[in-house]
């Protein structure tokens, strides 16, 4: 890629001491590992909105599909002037062409999901979404999001950053070639990583792109966008990566040895067992894509979706 992927954040993520008690969250594998192929773009809602660095403590009220942003000792309401402030900052990132959001988990400003709202009654139900948070989402329904909490889980984090090298592959797509040519080219090499998420996804999108001279260009890239997203978004599993690694031995029933094929099986069900992580039998395939020149294969981004310094298929 000839640019670094842009990613908006929490501030505190990233050790701004921006936090209600004048604190930060520092997340050192956001910050210091991923933050070698990405550029962030940080944002702290609290603190852009105008409250002050310490401040009381906020919380959200009310009805768990629409709550009230307040000050939990005083109860002054912010909601009005964050979503004002926010309405702005939303403009100003539609010229940032992000490629994904990390979320500060558990924040009634920036918290994705599963955040406490609290009730007359004074008990809170986890059902919230964060007032930035969910002008983000809304605004931008097609962009990759997660939260720092969710970035600890080994098959959450791969995920995320399979979808945001995506992204940053679909941006390019549309700066350099929005044709209907140039999308052919995208789904080919993206084939195989679809089909590791959804198949049923999978084989829309083919059909969609075959039948891409029936629809405007940008019809069709929004479509086009909004379905793989969709698929992306569901975990690839142990039993769709075996799925896939079996077609792709099928590329190779005229080139291996009766040994090499015996191999490649007994690491594909090890893989399957849980004995071995994905990284082993893709290593593997992708030794045979280069030993036998298989030309589709060098294409797939399936084999190499994001840089092995990042070691996410070593833990899933």
């Amino acid at each position: 890629m000839e640019n670094k992927i842009i990613l908006g954040i929490s501030t505190c993520l990233l050790g701004e001491e921006v936090r209600y008690d004048g604190g930060h969250k520092l997340d050192r594998f956001i910050r210091d590992t991923l933050g070698k192929y990405v550029d962030f773009v940080p944002v702290c809602p609290e603190v852009e909105c105008g409250m002050s660095i310490p401040r009381e403590a906020l919380r959200l009220v009310g009805d768990p599909d629409n709550p009230r942003l307040v000050t939990q000792k005083t109860e002054v309401d912010y909601t009005d002037q964050m979503q004002g402030w926010g309405r702005n900052r939303l403009k100003d990132l539609e010229g940032r062409e992000l490629c994904g959001y990390i979320f500060k988990s558990r924040s009634p400003s920036s918290g994705m999901e599963r955040i406490k709202v609290y009730q007359e009654n004074g008990m809170p139900v986890n059902k919230g979404v964060g007032i930035w948070a969910r002008m983000v989402m809304d605004h931008f329904p097609d962009l990759p999001v997660e939260d720092d909490g969710r970035l600890h889980d080994p098959v959450l984090r791969e995920n995320f950053i399979t979808r945001i090298f995506v992204f940053q592959r679909w941006r390019e797509l549309v700066r350099s070639a929005k044709t209907l040519g140039g999308l052919v080219d995208f789904h080919s090499r993206h084939k195989l990583l679809i089909m590791a998420h959804h198949v049923p996804t999978y084989r829309e999108l083919g059909k969609l792109v075959a039948a891409g001279k029936q629809m405007p260009v940008d019809e069709l890239f929004a479509t086009y966008l909004h379905k793989l997203h969709y698929a992306l978004r569901l975990h690839s599993t142990t039993k769709k990566n075996v799925n896939v690694l079996h077609h792709l031995m099928g590329y190779f029933k005229k080139d291996l040895t009766k040994d090499e094929k015996q191999e490649l099986l007994d690491i594909i069900d090890e893989y399957k067992s849980g004995n071995l992580p994905l990284i082993v039998p893709v290593t593997l395939i992708n030794h045979y894509v280069r030993k036998y020149d298989q030309p589709y294969l060098h294409t797939q981004y399936y084999l190499n979706p994001h840089p092995l310094e990042l070691k996410l298929r070593n833990h899933v």
